[in-house]
């Protein structure tokens, strides 16, 4: 009796769709009040057009680590963020992120001073990738996060 396990083409499949999201460095990003959700390189800031990649980021489910912010412009008009990072347990699709992160959104939003608050923004990188928060502000800029109209408080 053999000892190999069987061929699994799903796995197969998948592993290989990770690969190639990871390959990428393919990450969400969201930002609100204007809506726009794009799919963009975390490590380059450039959005990511290709359809491959597109669907192995939103048919497989993954792992994620997931940053909250406020987006915020002060009186002289230095813009800052502030913004947590999650880590929620097991695997989800993206498309069922808003509902994981719902709680902690309010959160952040209820901790920026709304005075400042222009929006608030999330990226989600799967895996375990530690994004730094400078590079979490550029990823904002890049997708026009401080060009949007002020969210009504």
């Amino acid at each position: 009796m053999s000892k190999r396990k069987p061929c699994n083409r799903r796995v197969q499949i998948e592993r290989s769709m990770r690969a190639l999201v990871n390959t990428n460095h393919a990450a969400v990003i969201n930002i609100d009040p204007s809506g726009l959700q794009v799919m963009i390189n975390w490590k380059t800031g450039k959005q990511i057009l290709s359809k491959p990649v597109s669907d192995a980021l939103c048919d497989v489910a993954h792992r994620w680590t997931i940053y909250i912010a406020g987006i915020c412009v002060r009186q002289d008009g230095a813009q800052y963020i502030k913004s947590i990072d999650i880590r929620p347990d097991g695997v989800h699709l993206v498309e069922r992120l808003s509902d994981v992160l719902e709680h902690f959104y309010e959160e952040v939003k209820a901790d920026c001073n709304p005075n400042h608050r222009i929006g608030m923004g999330w990226l989600a990188v799967p895996g375990d990738t530690p994004v730094p928060e400078a590079r979490l502000s550029a990823l904002l800029d890049a997708v026009g996060a401080w060009g949007q109209v002020k969210e009504a408080a």
